[in-house]
């Protein structure tokens, strides 16, 4: 069944220059097996800064799980037919947590030093993604959590994208302890965009600020568990500018 959001404000704040959108979403309890009734909500704001900001809040009325994310596939040249193989990319992460075959998270870190896996410094996509390691095979390129190296539960910035050829920069910033690096491995050109681009192999990649995936079976880790009483927020900011 398609979620429908209801919108709850659409404006334009002319004093602050800034555009948003709050769309709200009731999840009934049960709803894909979770339990208790969620009201969420997901306030869209393009601020002066050439900044798209993401704030979440949501309650419930039982105990249950919420670990939602931002998954908008980016490609900073701008065209379509290219790949994102090189976008430059950094993640602020010394560890990821990698995946089984099913591509599980197996409950360890693991750190980044000398692996495929290190973007601490910028990177192109492209550079390491075929290299023989087991990880890249599991997902036929990049499809992991990184570990946050600056997570306090304050909004820091993160991670970020250039593309040399046009210039653009992309940066995030969020409150969130890790994120997802997807680069776009299982696109296959049976989805179309606007004006009928197909969506091929790797022509665009995901930085979704998230709670590590299968946090709820391993306890050890920050935790996805949204309790009645309490209020979940998230915040993520993505920002866009040219050097």
């Amino acid at each position: 069944n398609k979620k429908v959001w209801k919108v709850v404000n659409a404006e334009a704040v002319e004093a602050m220059g800034n555009t948003s959108i709050t769309l709200k979403y009731t999840s009934k309890d049960g709803e894909e097996g979770y339990p208790g009734t969620v009201e969420l909500t997901v306030n869209y704001t393009l601020t002066k800064n050439n900044e798209l900001s993401i704030n979440y809040t949501a309650t419930t009325d039982r105990k249950t799980i919420l670990n939602p994310t931002h998954h908008s596939y980016f490609n900073l040249s701008g065209d379509m037919n290219k790949t994102i193989l090189d976008n430059e990319v950094t993640i602020d992460a010394d560890k990821f947590t990698p995946v089984d075959k099913g591509l599980i998270t197996t409950g360890v870190f693991t750190d980044v030093t000398n692996t495929p896996m290190d973007f601490r410094v910028p990177k192109k996509v492209g550079k390491k993604i075929e290299a023989e390691y087991e990880q890249l095979k599991f997902a036929g390129g990049y499809d992991h959590n990184w570990v946050l190296n600056k997570h306090q539960e304050q909004i820091f910035k993160f991670a970020s994208v250039y593309e040399s050829t046009s210039g653009r920069l992309m940066e995030v910033w969020t409150d969130q302890p890790g994120v997802q690096f997807y680069s776009g491995n299982f696109l296959d050109g049976t989805v179309k965009g606007k004006k009928g681009v197909v969506y091929a192999k790797r022509t665009g990649l995901c930085l979704e600020a998230q709670v590590y995936p299968d946090s709820p079976n391993k306890p050890e880790w920050p935790s996805p568990v949204l309790e009645p009483g309490k209020k979940y927020r998230q915040t993520t900011i993505y920002k866009f500018s040219a050097k």
